[in-house]
């Protein structure tokens, strides 16, 4: 058998796919959908996969097989193995008060960032241990194990029942909160912290170390985070910063020295190879997009063409698209604000623009905040959903100031998972070279106003929420001179 399987568990759908190990052409794939929420039960992850499994055809002549999947997901097993509760999911954002009482009580956001690489915030899994010792002590009570998605369902396809058959990765254990990138090491006394007590975790293996076998005999990869699979499945090496728009907007670079942040704004993830990936996070992402074209009552298509037709800058008009809270910058309460509405932008063409341009300028902030922490972002390769959009590929370089690669659309976390299968299976020191064609490349000149403007609206908007408890007005700033 020459063939290997790749499996994305996203949040809204498990997909699998078979390709040749040695070559990397797909043979075949499936796919099934997850169900909405923040919080879901992991045996739907379980089905899906089942299902996207038979849709792609089996495993029975698969020689390997690894598993990507969202991250941060809190998956709590008692000490039977059985699932105590429905998993908090890495959107679900009730834990960001448990957030800040965790940070306070250790020191602050620096203490954090040197212990583990990043600040938490409410998607880390260690905020919402913490939420359930706080609301849901009985649960609390009975976790023996912790672990998350991708460890769980690695675990189910294997043949080791017990709790201490659990395995993970470096990339997704950096995003629990108590997993240090830098060490190398587990900090237990976080994860009692947040909990109350101790509790199994999966054992940190390496980038292609075995993690167990399938029934069948194939062998089983570590698997990892979506991110730092989409970041394998891609190729992407120092200087390249991969910018996905999805459910979520996360922009990652791959670096050779972890990095820690004290202001929090980085997350000092682990990557799958051995190397690093610090990555930003913003909630508002694709969304974005479909909310702006539900409220205009036009499809994608349109919304592209119409805010192509809009110069840049929309006239001054701005949308800070914070519609579902935010995660980076860490404002889990704040909502989204139209800035700068007058009769000569009150049009769907500028509206259209200005959502193009407010979720890639809230990303570009993203990609300030990875070179501020010592990475290197010579060009940005831009995947997910949203980089279907004509009018995100073409207006992405004039914000973010750099070429854009676009290659064609893929399962590239299915394909990094896939990719590490083969790797896994093969011992080599690296994981094999897949070529990818078709790859699409943007260029364009910086148009600095159209960040400039955004951070007045954002920075307005922010002060605004802030202070309105207090009654205080905030002004706002004079309306920009078009740019064309």
């Amino acid at each position: 058998m020459n063939l290997v399987a790749g499996v994305d568990s996203s949040t809204q759908s498990c997909k699998v796919v078979i390709r040749d190990a040695q070559s990397g052409a797909l043979v075949r794939e499936g796919r099934a959908g997850h169900p909405d929420g923040t919080e879901v039960h992991p045996d739907a992850w379980w089905a899906a996969l089942q299902a996207a499994i038979d849709r792609a055809g089996g495993l029975g002549d698969v020689a390997a097989v690894a598993v990507g999947a969202q991250q941060h997901g809190m998956v709590c097993l008692d000490e039977s193995g059985r699932v105590v509760r429905p998993a908090l999911l890495w959107n679900d954002t009730r834990s960001a008060p448990a957030a800040r009482d965790l940070i306070a009580e250790l020191g602050g956001a620096r203490v954090w960032a040197e212990a583990v690489g990043s600040v938490p915030v409410a998607s880390f899994t260690v905020t919402k241990l913490r939420w359930l010792a706080e609301h849901e002590p009985a649960s609390a009570a009975r976790t023996a194990a912790v672990c998350l998605p991708h460890d769980w369902l690695t675990w189910r396809l294997g043949t080791d029942p017990a709790l201490g058959g659990l395995r993970t990765d470096r990339g997704d254990a950096s995003g629990t909160g108590y997993w240090s990138p830098g060490s190398g090491r587990y900090r237990a006394d976080l994860l009692e912290r947040a909990l109350g007590h101790a509790a199994v975790v999966p054992r940190v293996l390496g980038p292609s170390t075995p993690a167990g076998t399938t029934p069948t005999g194939a062998v089983l990869g570590p698997g990892t985070g979506d991110n730092a699979a989409a970041a394998l499945g891609l190729g992407a090496r120092p200087g390249d910063a991969v910018l996905s728009i999805g459910t979520s907007g996360v922009a990652c670079s791959v670096t050779e020295a972890p990095t820690a942040d004290p202001t929090g704004t980085v997350a000092g993830f682990a990557d799958a190879t051995g190397r690093f990936l610090p990555l930003i996070a913003t909630l508002n992402a694709a969304r974005v997009l479909d909310a702006v074209a539900a409220m205009l009552r036009v499809d994608h298509e349109e919304l592209s063409r119409l805010a192509l037709s809009a110069p840049p800058g929309a006239d001054g008009l701005v949308l800070v698209p914070y519609l579902e809270g935010e995660r980076t910058p860490d404002r889990p309460e704040s909502t989204g604000a139209v800035h700068g509405l007058r009769l000569a932008t009150a049009t769907a063409a500028h509206l259209a623009r200005a959502a193009v341009e407010g979720l890639l300028c809230g990303l570009a902030d993203g990609l300030d905040a990875l070179v501020t922490s010592g990475a290197q972002v010579d060009r940005v390769v831009l995947v997910g959903g949203g980089a279907r959009s004509p009018a995100v590929r073409q207006i992405a370089p004039t914000v973010l100031g750099r070429p854009v690669l676009v290659p064609p659309p893929g399962e590239y976390v299915a394909d990094g998972a896939a990719r590490q299968a083969a790797w896994t299976r093969s011992g080599d020191p690296e994981p094999p070279r897949w070529a990818r064609a078709g790859v699409q490349t943007y260029d364009g000149d910086a148009v600095r106003a159209v960040r400039e403007r955004y951070a007045e609206a954002r920075d307005l908007t922010v002060a605004r929420q802030r202070s309105a408890a207090d009654g205080v007005p905030v002004a706002e700033p004079e309306p920009a001179t078009p740019t064309r």
